[in-house]
Order: C-alpha cells, then sequence, then structure tokens
C-alpha cells in the first residue's frame, strides 16, 4: 500500500492544482465537492467504456466504483470519465462494421485528449469489447503515465438442449435457417438463450483474447481478465487496480517499463496457446507501436508458429472463458508455457514483480481438460498462422485452432466479390461451389475503410454446412469467432493496388498453412500486366467525417492498421509534460 506522500512537483496535476495562479482551477474542484486534502493528492484518471450498446459495456459502470475505493483508499483522487466503443457483435454484418477498427483508435486518442486536457496523473482502464481493450492498452502505453488495465469480464455462457452456447452458435443457426435446416421457431429460441447475462462474448474472440494479453504483456493484474462479468467478485479486482496504480506512482513504474518486446512476445505465445482471435495480429503491433517497438505482423507470427496450442477454447475447441477461469485462467497457462521454455520470466507487471515471480506463486497446475499439460499439446502448432507469397507479399493471417494437418491446406479457384455484401447475398443464395477460394476484396483498412470483420459471411458458411469445403480471403478481418479456414488481413489491400485485386474468378489460388503460403497461379509478368490494367481504388460513399478521415491516416494492416508516427516520431512523453 502507498504510503500517501507523493510529490506534486513532479506529476502532471499539479499544472491544474498548485500555486495562486490555479485558484480559478480548484474552484472547479471544490465545486465537485473535493476537499482541499483531495485536490492536492496526484489525480488518476478511471476511464471506461460503458455504454448501453451491449452488454459487454453495461457493467464496466459498477466496476469503475470499485476501482475508485481502491485509488482512494491509497491516497489518490479519483476522476472517472468514459470513452466511446463499437460492439462488434451488434457492428457486424453491415456499414457499422467499418466503425469498428476506427473505434480502436478514436478510444486511444479519446483517453490521451481527456487525460492531457485534464492533467491527470495516472490511468486505470476498463473495458468489454473487442477494439476498446487494445485502444485502452494502446492510450496507456502512449501516455506513460503509471496504469493498469482491467477487463470487464466474459458472459456466462447460455443454455439450450443441455449444452453451453454463444453469440456464435446464433450467428452460425442463421446459416442453418438459410439452408432450411433451422424453423423460425427455433433460432427464435436459440437467440434468446444465448447471451444471458452482462459481458463480453465467452470464446476465446477477441475480447477475451486481448484480455488475456492484458496479463501476458504485464498491465492488468494476475488473473483479473478470468471472473465473469456479473460476478460481483470483480469488484475485488477493482479495487486491487485502483490500490495498484497508486503503487506504481509512488515507484515511478510505467507502461514502457513493461511492454518491451519480450513482454510483447509473453502476449504472442498466450495467443497462440489458446487459439486466440486472429485480431491480434492487429493489436499487438499497435500496443508496440505505442512503445517505438518494431514488432510487426510477420514477428507476431513467428511466434504463433512455434508455441503448441493446449487451451481447448471456443471456436475452434470446446470450452469458454468462465470454464478457463475455474481451472486457473492465464497464470496457469503461462506456468504451462514457462515449463516448455515459452516465457520471458524477467519482464515486469503491474504489481511491480516480475513475471517469473508472479508465477512463482501459482500453485495450480493445468486440469488436462480445459488447459492441457504444454508437453502434450493438443496441436504442434500455434493455433493462428501467418502465411506470405504472391498474393500477400505483406503477409496474411488465419486461425487453424482445431483443424487437422490435412485441413490446413487448400487449393482451389477464386470467386470474386468486391465486397462484403455481394458475399453474402451469393453465400445466401447458395451461388458458390465446393472447392471454391472465395475472394472479399475492398475491405482493408483504407479501401473498406475501416477493415470490416467478416462474421455473418463466414457464420453463414459453416451454418450451411460449408465450412470444410470452400476456403475464403480477404483484405478485411475476422471475428474471433469465425471458424473454418479464413484468412485475412491480406495486405497489401486492394485500394491500393495489392495483388488481392487484381485477382479474377478461376484463378487458382493456394493457401497452406502448414507452409506459411498464399500464393496465386499467376507469374509475376502476369501480375504486373493486370497491375497496368488497374482503374484504381473502389469508390466509397465515405468522402467525408470520421471514416474518411481514418482512411487518409490509416496505414497497413502488416503494421497494425495505425493512424501516427508512434513514439519514434515524438518529442515528448505526456507524463513529463
Amino acid at each position: 500500500m502507498p504510503t500517501g506522500k507523493f510529490d506534486k512537483s513532479k506529476l502532471p496535476s499539479r499544472h491544474v492544482t498548485e500555486g495562486a495562479s490555479r485558484a480559478p482551477h480548484r474552484s472547479y474542484f471544490y465545486a465537485m465537492g473535493l476537499t482541499d486534502e483531495e485536490i492536492h493528492q496526484p489525480f488518476v484518471g478511471v476511464a471506461t467504456c460503458w455504454n448501453e450498446a451491449a452488454p459487454c459495456n453495461i457493467s464496466l459502470n459498477r466496476q469503475a466504483q470499485a476501482v475508485k475505493v481502491g485509488v482512494k483508499k491509497a491516497f489518490g483522487t479519483p476522476r472517472e470519465f468514459t470513452t466511446i466503443t463499437v460492439t462488434d457483435g451488434i457492428a457486424m454484418g453491415h456499414e457499422g462494421m467499418r466503425s469498428s477498427l476506427a473505434s480502436r483508435d478514436a478510444i486511444t486518442d479519446t483517453v490521451e485528449l481527456t487525460m492531457r486536457g485534464h492533467c491527470y496523473d495516472a490511468l486505470v482502464g476498463l473495458a468489454g469489447c473487442d477494439k476498446s481493450l487494445p485502444g485502452m492498452m494502446m492510450a496507456m502505453v502512449r501516455l506513460n503515465v503509471p496504469s493498469v488495465f482491467i477487463y470487464g469480464g466474459s458472459i456466462l455462457p447460455g443454455r439450450l438442449d443441455g449444452r453451453d452456447v454463444t453469440v456464435q452458435d446464433v450467428f452460425e443457426a442463421v446459416g442453418q435457417h438459410q439452408a432450411g435446416n433451422l424453423s423460425d421457431e427455433a433460432l427464435a429460441i436459440l437467440e434468446r438463450v444465448a447471451c444471458p447475462s452482462a459481458g463480453a462474448c465467452g470464446g476465446q474472440f477477441t475480447a477475451n483474447t486481448m484480455a488475456c494479453v492484458s496479463e501476458a504483456i504485464g498491465l492488468a493484474l494476475p488473473n483479473s481478465s478470468g471472473a465473469p462479468a456479473p460476478y460481483e467478485s470483480r469488484d475485488q479486482y477493482g479495487v486491487a487496480s485502483g490500490e495498484a496504480v497508486m503503487k506504481l506512482l509512488e515507484i515511478g513504474l510505467r507502461p514502457r517499463d513493461i511492454v518491451t518486446r519480450k513482454s510483447l512476445e509473453n502476449a504472442a505465445r498466450v495467443v497462440a496457446c489458446t487459439g486466440g482471435s486472429t485480431n491480434a495480429g492487429l493489436h499487438l503491433p499497435a500496443i508496440a507501436h505505442e512503445a517505438g517497438i518494431d514488432f510487426d505482423l510477420f514477428d507476431v507470427c513467428e511466434i504463433f508458429k512455434d508455441t503448441p496450442y493446449f487451451v481447448d477454447m471456443k471456436p475452434g475447441g470446446q470450452y469458454v472463458a468462465k470454464d478457463l477461469y475455474e481451472v486457473g485462467g492465464v497464470p496457469v497457462v503461462m506456468k504451462e508455457l514457462r515449463k516448455i521454455g515459452l516465457i520471458h520470466e524477467d519482464c515486469l507487471t503491474v504489481t511491480g514483480r516480475t513475471m517469473g515471480e508472479e508465477l512463482d506463486l501459482i500453485t495450480r497446475e493445468a486440469d488436462g481438460k480445459v488447459i492441457h499439460p504444454a508437453a502434450t499439446p493438443i496441436t504442434e502448432t500455434g493455433g493462428v498462422v501467418g502465411l506470405k507469397g504472391n498474393l500477400a507479399p505483406e503477409g496474411a493471417i488465419v486461425k487453424v485452432a482445431g483443424m487437422s494437418a490435412k485441413e490446413q491446406v487448400f487449393s482451389g479457384p477464386a470467386r470474386v466479390f468486391e465486397c462484403e455484401e455481394d458475399a453474402f447475398e451469393a453465400v445466401k443464395n447458395r451461388a458458390y461451389q465446393e472447392g471454391e477460394v472465395l475472394v472479399i476484396r475492398n475491405e482493408g483498412p483504407r479501401g473498406g475503410p475501416g477493415m470490416r470483420e467478416m462474421l455473418a459471411t463466414t457464420s453463414a458458411i459453416s451454418g450451411q454446412g460449408m465450412g470444410k469445403k470452400v476456403a475464403l480471403i480477404t483484405d478485411g478481418r475476422f471475428s474471433g469467432a469465425t471458424r473454418g479456414f479464413c484468412v485475412g488481413h491480406v495486405g497489401p489491400e486492394a485500394a491500393i493496388g495489392g495483388p488481392i485485386g487484381l485477382l479474377q474468378d478461376g484463378d487458382i489460388i493456394t493457401i497452406n498453412a502448414v507452409s506459411g503460403e498464399l500464393s496465386v497461379a499467376l507469374s509475376e509478368a502476369e501480375l504486373e500486366a493486370r497491375r497496368k490494367l488497374w482503374q484504381g481504388p473502389r469508390e466509397t460513399i465515405y468522402e467525408t467525417g470520421a471514416l474518411w478521415k481514418y482512411a487518409q491516416l490509416v496505414g497497413p494492416a502488416v503494421k497494425g492498421a495505425v493512424t501516427h508516427p508512434g513514439a519514434t516520431k515524438e518529442k515528448h512523453v505526456y507524463a513529463d509534460l
């Protein structure tokens, strides 16, 4: 516990609380009921992505109150604020999905602006849905003030006919319904029971993947990501996080002391061994970018390649986040990775201790069902794989968790769609053939704009029983809930003349996740000839507003689809102003 003795002369909040010239500022604080003592304590931003858009965010307001209790106990003055979030489950399958990835950077920017404008000294960030987790962590690393991240927790699984169900089952049920294999009544029952509580989607989809990352990278307290959102016990992690951030402020430990090349590698290991979301291939490079660390998609995929997959989580496996929590959570997973020499133990965490010291405290062992022993994994290589070839010179990514080696190789003729809507319509009408590679282009960060996820389309394919009979590639993204042979992040994207934009129906595409290949049977001369005939990027309807601005700024997926030059170009650090 901190002593309560802080030197305000070195903290950002001195600019709004100290000296006669700040009397007007202090008058505002008195207006909100702060005491003289509270005004002269460190100010801690307590940021949440609370909203009423979806269950993943609805409990964050309650949990923020627990964080504030912890800050106050440790002699800090909490200042709660909210930022946006776009929930992918609601945004999925229509134009709204273009807002999703852009919201990650908007979250980072708005947290940065709030912290800067009000001169807060430290940050506790709470997030619940996919892009809000990396967005909040990116803000912490960018500002480099003492920070603790806390996940809002996962949703409880629904139950139907004696089995656990999630929103993934509902998306796939749409395909079954379209195929005539599920009645209106059965679909109505499923949609009413699949999501029974507050919390983020329950499988190892993007939210839970990035929650695991928050622990593995060291920005969250150990095991804080596990307890489901409805559990009142989550509030204990909130109080502890508030106390922890004050201790970090006292000892001067900052996010860039914690987020290092080694800790990013630890995080990538945990994504791979849990069969996590391919979106981690975007978000880890983006977090690294905020710290000035060169860690791109290829670096992430190198780690994925030699990490065994041993945590049996949906969508490729059987279990949900609640099950992982009940058998010991991320600490037990990392303990297994340590046994096979795949964890950097000297990385610091927000406890002030190293990762190795934290793992020394863990007494539980792999249960053999949810967490298999790393020495006897489900498969020898990671649940997520990177690809490269003449169709993806800047790489691509695919989730293979739960797929056999035979299922990880596919070759077939292209069926090209210019956007997701066209592909979804074709799938709905069964206007595609077994053995084809469906190509969805113009959905990249710039060309979309916004790099949409394709869960509606992939789920419809799975629901029609065609998930193993076709493959799909896109310069867009896939949801963490996607299963089947679906390749995303193909770069360069079509909008900037990437090879995916030059494909024609019938071109033979080969995807080999065993060897890491994504290629088209065209010579360089043929590709060059098509490039000369290319008409330029497809027009979009976004010629103004936030998405236009995003398209002007966003970089390639291989670097994390970031929107600013990053820490290597900065001339100051906020925490030192």
